[in-house]
């Protein structure tokens, strides 16, 4: 598979960077492009924050996902607390965060 020059991956990291991640995201979606988004690490603790579920909808089900061992890592549980706005098939490994590279055509980590 080769890069599409018109999906943006948005690999988040840290929990202080919500606004970004929407602003950014929002932004792609106005200029045509498709927001690829995968939170990790601490960056988890926003599926929390009230901006996630619009977020979600924004991306749908195949472009948004978190990390469920940093999930399950940060106290939360992965089957029984699964976020507003997604669904558990969104609750994945690294993998997904693998095919991003491979399928974005741009890459922005925050």
């Amino acid at each position: 598979m080769s890069a599409d020059p018109n999906k943006l991956a948005i690999f988040v990291t840290s929990p202080q960077n919500m606004t970004h991640v929407v602003g950014i995201a929002e932004a792609a979606a106005r200029a045509g492009k498709k927001p690829m988004i995968f939170f990790t690490y601490k960056s988890i603790h926003l599926t929390k924050d009230p901006r996630f579920e619009p977020l979600a909808k924004l991306c749908g089900e195949d472009n948004l996902a978190i990390c469920a061992d940093s999930y399950t890592c940060e106290g939360y549980d992965s089957v029984k607390d699964i976020p507003a706005g997604m669904t558990a098939k969104q609750m994945r490994t690294q993998a997904f965060h693998g095919a991003l590279l491979d399928e974005c055509g741009k890459y922005i980590v925050l």
